[in-house]
């Protein structure tokens, strides 16, 4: 018996031996298996991203080489003078333009720094700093890449650009003409063009990573190819701030977006990546904070519906406060950031994070929302008042002007000149049925409404288990809150009715609003908003046939703007800067049109008293009296004002005096709300036509123009 029990324990021994060695051989197979999926998975993950990255940088140089070739096409940029191709940037642009030329034609790069820094020509004989006024960290940048590129070249020998001379007919001079990098006006220009072809790219992988789906970003860039006109003007205003700025915009809101979806983001990481987006936007576009305002305002939507905690919205507020302190350095601590309302909007919600356990204690969800949108509202107008009285900033008083106007039957001269230009005006109608019959509104509503019907029913079904697994109120508010997935859904969709409220009120920001509702259309793409489809091949069949009809109309945009053909021609302006060029000293003084003393300036380098820039309660001041040309005061009180001014020539456009672009909107018209007591009097711009004397005589003139000397007394 012993014997036999010795064998039985001998047998269950080694049964028990290759049991465990089995198991153990198991055990490594599938760890074995979990590796070699882990690391194919990896392959292929970074396969994809390989490919995502290629694709982008394809749509990229197309996105370039469509809005080059419209800019081309629109002026036949290429066979312009340098003089022509100066006074094709009109208005701000020209102004803009001028620092860059200033940049680059001085002996050193340092010295070009210093002189847009200290530039008695912009506001004579005032000495202002451009750089801090007028955001031109753009040319800046751009003025010292053209040295470098000059300067490596001319080392190595080679030629930069091509010149030859155009014969323009109809009776015109032929004029020397250059293509090619050497040339500072070709450099500028590609340069914004290839920062806007990227950008584009940029919008191709944010779709994709918003929708989670390759096909998301295609449907954004076809989306905005389609809408192009209603998406941006880059292909005609290349040197305005907007080119240089929103393309940072969208970086700084793909970061927002991945923060949002990150559970836990690091603190310091994060928030020096917004900074590090911020700072060129806010840099290099001056309407940056109002932006940036509706997302601080966006964001916070998102933390009162609880969706984020306030560790993550700390993130992001840090990250803002620190872009905006580095900004206000940068700008030569420009009063105007901390006076703004982005500024007093950052300190309030992060004052509203820091009181949430006090405004805990109503309970309530209601009256907390409620105490949160009161200290929202006071706070942030009280700090502004606040602010902007300690500082003793009035620079930015137009633009709550600007929006009083909107909303009551409030005009003065200052708000007359921008809602009279169309761009300040409410948004048109033709916009709208644009954006409807490429399927671009219909799409991104779909999206919006998904994304409120998928959040609401997971919320109501993560409510209602938790009130079956446990009815007590305070494990019930611990459970539901905070940690709320699609915070970054969430976040776009207020960002999209952000947008789409400044669009409605000024027609210019729909350069905000389009391009957001192509973003807001790659979420057709996502399968998780969309899995009741069912299929992925139904899905995106479907998303095919969406393409295709927003195809329709789509192509037809597409196919009017690549059939734009123009020949740029100002001959009038170019008689003129002939004529201020030979016939005028180098420091005599010019006043006029906002829009041609960029140009005289950029041209001629006369000095002015009047630019297009003006965001500035000095330069307002200076305009108005200026504009008293076009007023209906005596005379010798506009002869006063120019004097006054120092100014020794002042141009007379004749069309200003009778052009209306709607009723009211004449020169006369607008002077008549300010001038009560001249209404119905000759407008002076009519007398000095017909009779400049005897505060004026007349030097020059021609289809156009007037330039009136302003006598001395």
């Amino acid at each position: 018996m012993a014997a036999n029990r010795r064998n039985a324990d001998s047998r269950n021994g080694k049964s028990s031996e290759r049991s465990s060695y089995s198991k153990y051989k198991s055990s490594k197979r599938q760890q074995q298996d979990v590796t070699e999926k882990t690391s194919a998975w990896s392959i292929s993950n970074m396969a994809r991203s390989c490919f995502i990255f290629a694709l982008a940088i394809g749509i990229s140089y197309f996105h370039r080489n469509h809005i080059a070739g419209m800019f081309e096409r629109d002026r036949h940029f290429s066979h312009l003078s340098s003089l022509e191709r100066e006074i094709s940037f009109r208005t701000e642009m020209g102004l803009y333009y001028s620092y860059f030329k200033t940049v680059i034609e001085t002996p050193t790069y340092l010295e070009g720094i210093y002189a847009v820094s200290h530039d008695n020509i912009t506001e004579y004989p005032d000495t202002i700093n451009t750089l801090k006024r007028f955001n031109l960290y753009p040319e800046v940048v751009i003025g010292g890449l053209y040295r470098l590129y000059e300067g490596v070249n001319a080392h190595l020998g080679y030629q930069t650009k091509q010149c030859w001379t155009v014969n323009r007919g109809e009776g015109l001079s032929p004029v020397p003409s250059c293509e090619g990098l050497g040339d500072p006006a070709y450099f500028y220009v590609e340069t914004v063009f290839t920062l806007n072809g990227a950008m584009m790219g940029l919008f191709f992988i944010f779709g994709t990573y918003l929708s989670g789906s390759l096909f998301g970003g295609i449907i954004t860039v076809v989306c905005f190819i389609y809408n192009h006109g209603e998406a941006t003007r880059v292909q005609w205003t290349p040197p305005l701030r907007e080119s240089f700025g929103y393309p940072f915009l969208v970086l700084e809101m793909l970061i927002i977006t991945h923060v949002l979806r990150l559970k836990d983001p690091g603190l310091l990481k994060y928030s020096l990546l917004i900074a590090s987006a911020c700072v060129p936007f806010m840099l290099f576009w001056q309407f940056a904070q109002f932006a940036l305002l509706t997302q601080t305002i966006s964001v916070f939507g998102v933390y009162v519906l609880q969706f984020i905690d306030k560790r993550k919205i700390k993130v992001i507020l840090i990250g803002q406060m620190l872009g905006l302190l580095i900004s206000y350095i940068l700008l030569f601590r420009n009063e105007m950031l901390l006076t703004s309302f982005y500024a007093s909007c950052l300190l309030t919600v992060m004052l509203i994070v820091f009181l949430e356990p006090v405004l805990n204690i109503l309970r309530l969800r209601i009256l907390i929302w409620i105490g949160q949108g009161v200290l929202l509202c006071g706070c942030t107008v009280g700090c502004k008042l606040l602010l902007a009285k300690l500082f003793n900033v009035q620079d930015d008083k137009h633009i709550g002007d600007i929006f009083r106007s909107k909303f009551s039957d409030f005009r003065n001269f200052h708000t007359m000149l921008y809602i009279c230009a169309a761009e300040f005006d409410y948004i048109d109608k033709t916009t709208f049925i644009l954006l409807i019959k490429t399927l671009l509104i219909p799409s991104a509503v779909i999206a919006i409404l998904a994304i409120t019907f998928m959040l609401l029913k997971r919320e109501y079904e993560e409510r209602k288990n938790t009130d079956s697994i446990e009815n007590s109120s305070s494990k019930d508010n611990k459970s539901s809150s905070k940690h709320k997935e699609h915070a970054e859904l969430v976040y776009h969709v207020f960002q999209t009715l952000a947008f789409t409220a400044m669009a409605v009120c000024i027609m210019r920001l729909k350069l905000f609003f389009t391009p957001h509702l192509c973003l807001m259309t790659s979420l057709l793409a996502s399968r998780d908003i969309f899995s009741w489809i069912g299929r992925k091949e139904w899905h995106f069949a479907l998303l095919a046939l969406l393409v295709a009809g927003s195809s329709y109309q789509g192509l037809a945009n597409y196919k009017k703007q690549m059939g734009i053909l123009g020949e740029f021609n100002n001959v009038p302006m170019e008689e003129l800067i002939e004529w201020i060029t030979t016939q005028t000293p180098h420091n005599a003084v010019f006043a006029g049109p906002m829009p041609t003393m960029a140009t005289v300036k950029l041209c001629t380098k006369r000095p002015i008293v009047n630019h297009p820039h003006y965001e500035d309660a000095g330069l307002r001041a200076r305009t108005m009296k200026v504009y008293s040309m076009y007023s209906r005061k005596p005379e010798e009180l506009v002869h006063q004002y120019l004097l006054d001014l120092q100014v020794d020539y002042a141009i007379l456009e004749n069309s200003w005096c009778v052009r209306k672009t709607k009723p009211g909107c004449m020169m006369p018209e607008i002077w008549d709300i300010e001038d009560v007591e001249n209404r119905g009097k000759t407008p002076v711009c009519t007398k000095l036509k017909e009779k400049p004397g005897p505060y004026f005589k007349r030097v020059f003139r021609n289809i156009f123009y007037d330039v009136l000397k302003v006598l001395k007394s």
